[in-house]
């Protein structure tokens, strides 16, 4: 009974996450070499801060590449579910490469704030930095339109993190202002400081939404409801229950049991079970459902570790 989600809607969420995954390779590339270039121009420490950072995005993009690519496969005979899940290992990843930068930056700052640098070619670095708060806000707003598309757990991980270095970037913009130009190579590594604290603060949220997809936490109570008020539209349908609900990537996994009139024959029960999954995927067209009809107030606990009582029967 279970109808699976539409091979169209899943090929254009698949089709964004890869186009979306090679952008931002591409940017963390061009960031890289952008703020190695103001680094050794300048030495000031909230480029250096930036740089590094860069680098874990490039490695935290490059393992969000590879897994929307794995996830996106199909269920085969040993993942039965798909792959799914896949993307919160990637999130995963990106949040320890964000706990490690922030350490980096942090103890790089605090060093440098008992032992201030001055910081050179100012002019170049402030050139830097916009242009990186350029690229890194068009591809924030790329990862935006996939996730729209595609739902995509890991680029939504990704892009919280390009998202986070926006505004760090405006931090590192103040830090090399104030050491270039203002002759306070201290609110320089201050301005470092507040980066690696952000980022360790980003991490965490990272680090939770990963948690909460690896432990199958449910999905939110409005649409749990959604799926409930489409399955009882259909008056022929008297309760709901044993509603699960998780995601795997970007498919939203749906299994319930549905009350139904025990005089039905097995044909007339069916057709009304495939009628609640079509009005459910069209509400979540990426969406696996298994409905599993009961037949009213004559039907006993059953279902295994997870079971119904028989309080849920009534």
């Amino acid at each position: 009974m279970t109808s699976p989600a539409p091979s169209a809607a899943l090929d254009d969420a698949h089709s964004a996450t890869r186009a979306v995954t090679r952008l931002s390779v591409g940017v963390a590339v061009v960031l890289i070499a952008l703020k190695a270039f103001a680094l050794g121009a300048s030495g000031s420490v909230s480029i250096l801060a930036s740089l590094a950072d860069s680098a874990l995005d490039l490695v935290a993009s490059l393992a969000t590449f590879f897994a929307v690519r794995w996830a996106a496969a199909a269920p085969d005979e040993d993942h039965r579910y798909g792959h799914g899940k896949g993307e919160a290992l990637a999130s995963l990843v990106q949040a320890g490469l964000v706990f490690a930068s922030a350490l980096f930056i942090g103890w790089e700052a605090f060093q440098r704030m008992f032992d201030p640098r001055p910081v050179t070619s100012g002019y170049w670095s402030v050139l830097v930095v916009l242009i990186s708060i350029a690229l890194t806000g068009w591809l924030v707003w790329m990862q935006g339109r996939a996730i729209r598309k595609s739902g995509s757990m890991a680029v939504e991980a990704d892009r919280a993190h390009y998202a986070a270095d926006l505004a760090a970037n405006g931090v590192v913009l103040i830090g090399v202002i104030s050491g270039a130009f203002l002759a306070a190579p201290g609110l320089d590594a201050a301005a470092g400081l507040i980066v690696a604290v952000w980022l360790f603060w980003g991490a965490i949220a990272m680090l939770k939404t990963a948690a909460d997809h690896l432990v199958d936490k449910a999905l939110p109570d409005a649409d749990r409801v959604a799926i409930t008020t489409a399955v009882l539209a259909d008056p022929r349908i008297s309760g709901v229950h044993q509603l699960r609900t998780r995601m795997a990537g970007s498919v939203m996994m749906i299994q319930m049991h549905v009350d139904l009139d025990p005089t039905l024959t097995l044909d007339a029960a069916h057709a009304i079970v495939v009628e609640a999954e079509n009005r459910l995927l069209a509400i979540f067209p990426r969406a696996d459902i298994l409905i599993h009809p009961d037949p009213r107030g004559h039907a006993e606990p059953h279902g295994g570790a997870f079971a119904e009582t028989s309080a849920s029967l009534d």
